[in-house]
């Protein structure tokens, strides 16, 4: 192997791709700002205790090393909003406080949202909200992102988190038990999830059956109302996305339903949000809600945001 090769799933920019990545980034920028969206650049190495957040598919993706000097393990970040979390933890004020960001992160592997181990994050993420406004505000900054960065059209899928939690909370299963159940819904593998359940007695193994197959236009929340009506958080769960779709078509946009959508990371507790567009093969931005993710750090707050990779979506022309 020659001394110039990169290492499997890190790359560069260079010449006319990173001119073309930094007039985007700048651009972003000043759209956020525009926002009153604050720009935050935090370190890429913390504490790794701080960087995980009992999330267990941040931790398998997190380098870790030995500091030499306090011999505490660190982390490199291989996702900002824990960061987020404790910037936002470290401020008394009590308001709502908007951050976005543009930075490097790495990952032991890549996932089935970033294609490269390397990505460069760009985010916006607004603490201190638990209305639906909020998501709302941050739907619409992420599509307009995607109008600066020319990708269209755009197909905004939703779904909600916290009707899954509803079920599991009414199981007694393992936490590893949990990630795999999860890992089947977000693949939406209806073998996989047939073969789980041959393996696994469930009590609500109809309704995550059913769940699964929850996809499609508006009038899958009336149908998701009926099956899972006698489940309180479920029911709360649909109706928010009942809330949000009627508001986002005031403002004409149109938006599909995915309620077995779990996202790449546990700490999600609600809505949750993608961006797909034809010419790519999985979804180009995701977002959600992730009430209580500062914690850990002292500081429990309402939260929702967004996230893509920048250097991969700069260079669909190269």
């Amino acid at each position: 192997m020659g001394a110039w090769q990169l290492p499997e799933g890190i790359d560069e920019l260079t010449n006319s791709q990173a001119l073309v990545f930094e007039s985007l980034r700048r651009q972003l920028l000043d759209l956020y700002a525009d926002k009153g969206f604050g720009l935050v650049i935090p370190p890429m190495v913390e504490h790794v205790n701080s960087l995980l957040l009992n999330s267990d598919a941040v931790d398998k993706k997190t380098f870790k090393l030995l500091d030499p000097i306090s011999g505490k393990m660190l982390g490199v970040h291989a996702d900002i909003t824990p960061q987020i979390a404790r910037i936002d933890a470290k401020r008394s004020s009590d308001l709502v406080e908007k951050y976005c960001y543009i930075n490097s992160i790495l990952k032991t592997k890549a996932d089935d949202f970033y294609a490269s181990r390397s990505p460069i994050q760009a985010g916006a993420e607004l603490y201190g909200s638990d209305e639906i406004s909020a998501d709302i505000e941050v739907i619409k900054l992420m599509l307009e992102s995607l109008k600066l960065l020319s990708i269209s059209p755009i197909v905004l899928s939703l779904g909600n988190v916290a009707i899954f939690d509803a079920l599991i909370a009414q199981e007694d299963i393992s936490t590893q038990t949990i990630i795999q159940l999860r890992a089947i819904l977000s693949h939406r593998s209806t073998p996989d999830l047939a073969v789980f359940l041959n393996n696994n007695a469930l009590k609500n193994a109809d309704l995550f059956t059913r769940l699964i197959k929850l996809e499609g236009e508006s009038d899958v929340l009336s149908k998701a109302l009926t099956i899972f009506s006698h489940l309180d958080q479920a029911k709360v769960a649909i109706e928010d996305l009942i809330t949000i779709e009627k508001q986002l078509s005031t403002k004409g946009i149109k938006a599909i339903f995915d309620l077995s959508e779990l996202q790449v990371h546990e700490y999600h507790t609600g809505i949750v949000f993608s961006a797909y567009n034809e010419n790519y093969s999985k979804a180009l931005v995701q977002g959600g809600r992730y009430n209580g993710i500062g914690r850990s750090f002292g500081k429990s707050r309402a939260a929702t945001g967004f996230s893509f990779d920048l250097k991969f979506l700069s260079q669909r022309h190269f």
